[in-house]
């Protein structure tokens, strides 16, 4: 993010430093194994809560944009804990849906932000439970059937059960690849149009902090000059009036001659 050009510019307060140290470790925890480390980051992120509130308070906070990043990848990894708590993969699938990443990364070793990472990550977890959760309740519906069938029938209705069952899980899986093929691209054209976005940002805040150097470089040049002519005009006016009370004792010693 924009923490090193920030770092770059001015510093960083120490209660900054300490949300990003505390974010970055919340983004690799929720990057890491589902379920390792869950009891930690829900204490993590309610920590992150109060130092964002604090942050928020603080005299030298960041500049408006920068908190709002914050508190965006602060919601987003509030809503993944709040959505891993969900009874069906679906429900899980649909809540992770509407969460919305950080924009930026956080650390200047990123690339692209962790947060979106986590985001794929988790949708395409999500997705794989759905299909295994289809599968099972396909196989146990099948098994139902073919249990209710008679004996003398059980071998022709096996096969047309099964031929029909592993047609309707291939056409399941193709539809949810195609969606999550779609997500993914989708997800990374959002990514890319951002960077983008913001490598333009950074070009024109580049280009006016230039032109903002180079006139107040003429203005420094146009300054000096200006002090030497003032400084050189006083002089010559000294000079004059010097040599005018000279010349003016002169004459006055020549005209009143000393008094006898």
């Amino acid at each position: 993010m924009a923490m090193a050009g920030r770092a770059g510019a001015m510093p960083v307060p120490r209660a900054e430093l300490k949300l990003v140290r505390l974010l970055s470790r919340c983004e690799a925890l929720a990057a890491g194994r589902p379920g390792a480390g869950e009891w930690r980051l829900e204490k993590y992120v309610a920590a992150l809560e109060e130092m964002l509130l604090e942050l928020k308070k603080h005299s030298s906070k960041p500049a408006p944009e920068v908190l709002s990043e914050y508190s965006r990848k602060v919601d987003f990894l509030k809503g993944m804990l709040e959505a891993e708590k969900m009874s069906s993969s679906s429900e899980k699938a649909l809540a992770t849906q509407f969460l919305a990443p950080g924009r930026t990364p956080t650390t200047t070793k990123e690339r692209i932000p962790a947060t979106q990472t986590v985001h794929l990550q988790t949708q395409a977890r999500y997705t794989r439970e759905m299909r295994s959760e289809l599968l099972d309740t396909e196989e146990t519906s099948l098994r139902k059937r073919l249990g209710l069938l008679p004996e003398e029938k059980q071998s022709a209705a096996d096969l047309d059960a099964v031929l029909q069952h592993h047609h309707s899980i291939q056409e399941k899986l193709a539809e949810e690849m195609l969606h999550l093929a779609r997500n993914l691209k989708n997800n990374t054209l959002v990514a890319q149009n951002v960077i983008k976005q913001d490598n333009q940002t950074l070009s024109h805040s580049l280009k006016l902090a230039d032109q903002n150097f180079e006139k107040l470089k003429d203005e420094s040049s146009r300054l000096e000059q200006h002090a030497k002519k003032s400084v050189n005009w006083l002089l010559w006016l000294m000079l004059i009036v010097v040599c005018f009370i000279f010349i003016s004792m002169i004459l006055f010693i020549r005209i009143f001659p000393k008094l006898r």
